[in-house]
């Protein structure tokens, strides 16, 4: 790998002229990975005829993706600071193909849960791309990449919806699969030729204890919220979930305090900026998955309910997709917001913009261009959000800790969509209405959720508002070679 690579540019002078195939790269890896995310979608309510398994067993083919990413994701972003970045981002790309793969050769249950398990463990690729750019691009263009980088989770998203619905409307259903690893392909080529490796590294020794703890902890809570509404949340078995996930976290923390070299670094996390940054990324990933919830629902329930619209699943995915291509063309906007007022200015913004969206959508949800207007509102919102949260973490941290602060970082993101999916879930199913037979959810039900998606935005700008203006502290985004850089403001 070149000098000029491996060591961009120092802040005012020209790029490397392979920094920007860099960004597109990785950004590209972070689309597909998002796109396994939704590519399962479409055929969720045909899971159970097409593995020949109860609905209550296929519903595990969506919950086992859910508990690897979150176990792997900050296990992942800490290996990657000591042992290498490009390596880790390879071998999460490896297990997206391998999972692919065995769901594209499933025909029953256990397969099709493994393979999207194997799948799961690949999203740790967006903190670490988010991390390699900080140390592979030059300063003045750090902000627009991170946030092109962010962008691409919304842009994935987005896509993949219609488009997996088309294949699953026209082909046989393990096409889904294989077009998932064929992808993940072309993503490992293109990063093992253009994306170099960073330089700066932990090494030291894998907190093993601690990565075992976090993801016994981080499993027994993710399964007590996503499944409390199918077992009750006064059984048993999710209070015992509930109650062993507290106990465990706290006996974790309390051995990351006294490791020498933890998981997780607790003292840093604790610094206002990455603290306030982390419960906002939580009250925003509950927000923006609120919309996830209601307008899919919305755009599919009987017309003849008076505020359904009746449309097929690649319908909605088509009225969808065009939230992804706001996110991205925001990215830009919110890199030049970022670079003239810091991230806590654009991350408070894309709050707004977010709740304002919510707010809308309570009005206006009777037309397809009223789903359009709103969700790419929000969408916007979400791009501006996207990119500033990554830069008040890396404007916190030391440069080789970029990689667990950042996947940090995504999983308090994870956490509140978790929740928002349980809290919506129970909503929704206690404020019904008959239809034909079946219960529906009411109309005030998804207002009461657009609600509450509006409040967990506002509740995001309040704890944004408590970030610091300006980190002293904070070591510039430069990396060895880079010459001198501007820091990124708070």
């Amino acid at each position: 790998m070149s000098d000029a690579l491996a060591r961009p540019a120092a802040a005012g002078t020209s790029a490397p002229p392979r920094s920007n195939a860099v960004v597109a790269v990785l950004a590209l890896a972070g689309i597909v990975v998002s796109l396994m995310q939704t590519l399962v979608i479409p055929i969720v309510p045909e899971l159970p005829k097409l593995l020949d398994a109860p609905a209550s067993d296929t519903a595990w083919a969506v919950t086992a993706t859910l508990l690897a990413a979150a176990v792997a994701t900050p296990v992942v972003g800490r290996l990657g600071d000591m042992v290498g970045k490009r390596r880790m981002l390879m071998v999460s790309i490896l297990m997206l193909i391998s999972g692919s793969l065995v769901c594209a050769l499933a025909d029953s249950l256990v397969p099709m849960i493994v393979g999207r398990a194997l799948q799961g463990l690949a999203a740790a690729v967006v903190p670490l791309g988010i991390s390699i750019l900080r140390d592979t691009v030059p300063a003045e263009k750090l902000a627009g990449s991170t946030a092109v980088m962010s962008a691409s989770l919304g842009v994935g998203g987005a896509l993949g919806l219609p488009a997996a619905a088309f294949i699953a409307d026209n082909w046989d259903w393990h096409v889904l699969f294989w077009t998932s690893a064929a992808l993940g392909v072309v993503s490992l080529l293109l990063v093992v030729t253009l994306v170099p490796e960073s330089h700066n590294r932990t090494g030291g020794r894998f907190d093993l204890v601690g990565s075992l703890g976090l993801s016994a902890g981080l499993v027994a809570l993710l399964l007590a919220v996503s499944k409390g509404a199918d077992w009750g949340w006064t059984s048993g078995t999710t209070l015992g979930l509930g109650a062993a996930a507290v106990v465990i976290l706290a006996a974790w923390g309390r051995w990351e305090l006294k490791a020498k070299q933890p998981l997780v670094d607790l003292r840093t996390t604790a610094k206002t900026q990455v603290l306030f940054t982390n419960l906002a990324s939580v009250a925003l990933g509950f927000s923006m998955f609120a919309m996830s919830l209601v307008l899919p629902q919305l755009l599919q329930l009987p017309e003849q309910t008076g505020y359904g619209l009746g449309k097929s699943m690649l319908t909605v995915g088509l009225v969808l997709a065009p939230q992804g291509l706001v996110m991205m063309l925001m990215s830009a906007v919110s890199a030049g917001i970022t670079k003239a007022k810091g991230p806590k200015v654009t991350l408070m913004i894309g709050a707004l913009i977010v709740a304002s969206g919510y707010a809308l959508n309570i009005v206006l949800m009777s037309e397809l261009w009223h789903i359009v207007l709103v969700s790419c509102i929000i969408g916007a919102g979400v791009g501006f959000t996207y990119g500033a949260m990554p830069a008040l973490i890396m404007g916190a941290v030391d440069p080789s800790q970029t990689g667990a602060a950042n996947s940090l970082n995504t999983l308090m993101r994870s956490l509140g969509t978790s929740f928002a999916s349980a809290i919506a879930g129970v909503i929704l199913a206690q404020m019904t209405t008959e239809f034909g037979g079946y219960a529906l959810p009411a109309e005030n039900g998804f207002k009461v959720v657009m609600a509450i998606g509006a409040g967990a935005a506002l509740v995001a700008f309040l704890l944004a508002s408590f970030i610091p203006k300006r980190n002293a502290g904070a070591e510039p985004a430069v990396v060895e070679g880079a010459g001198e850089a501007t820091p990124v403001k708070a």
